[in-house]
């Protein structure tokens, strides 16, 4: 196990810690459970670049890493709308999208073929997605985070029909991998 599959699992262990903060009686929980999102999103960068600055990209790390991401995304996602911090729609348009992106995935792993990494898109909408996060989190006025949250979806929506795009394009050529 090389140090960006450790620092993925990191990511894995700290969901459960964020879980935890987050629904504490804790003063400043979702304060504190943020700083917890942060962290795992540092991991999460660190872990990309370590892998690829130094050629240690393993299958493992293919495949946990964004299964990682999605099991991060649901928890902030189910967390936030069980105290009325997002609206249930976000939760139901960004979960609908992130398990078409799993089926997408498996699909593709089970022909042989690469899983898609992410890319300027996805990246914007994972940005816009902390954004949002902690500006709910640390109280920002709420213009501002409906602003963030709008944001988001849309990058999400735009990142999604990249991706199919991509899957659609590598699907059609079924001789090359």
């Amino acid at each position: 196990m090389n140090l960006p599959n450790l620092l993925t699992m990191l990511r894995i262990f700290l969901i459960p810690v964020f879980l935890f903060v987050f629904y504490s009686n804790i003063e400043n929980s979702t304060i504190y459970a943020a700083l917890i999102f942060v962290l795992a999103g540092i991991t999460d960068i660190l872990d990309g670049y370590i892998a690829r600055k130094y050629n240690m990209i393993t299958k493992v790390g293919t495949v946990l890493d964004p299964i990682a991401d999605k099991l991060t995304t649901f928890a902030i996602l189910i967390s936030f709308v069980s105290r009325n911090l997002i609206p249930l729609w976000i939760l139901i348009f960004l979960g609908v999208k992130e398990i078409l992106m799993i089926l997408g995935g498996i699909v593709l792993y089970s022909e042989g073929r690469k899983i898609m990494p992410a890319d300027k898109h996805g990246k914007m909408a994972t940005l816009s997605f902390y954004i949002a996060i902690l500006s709910i989190a640390f109280k920002l006025p709420l213009a501002i985070r409906n602003i963030f949250l709008v944001a988001t979806v849309i990058l999400h929506l735009i990142a999604f029909m990249n991706y199919f795009i991509m899957f659609n394009k590598i699907r059609t050529n079924r001789g090359k991998t």
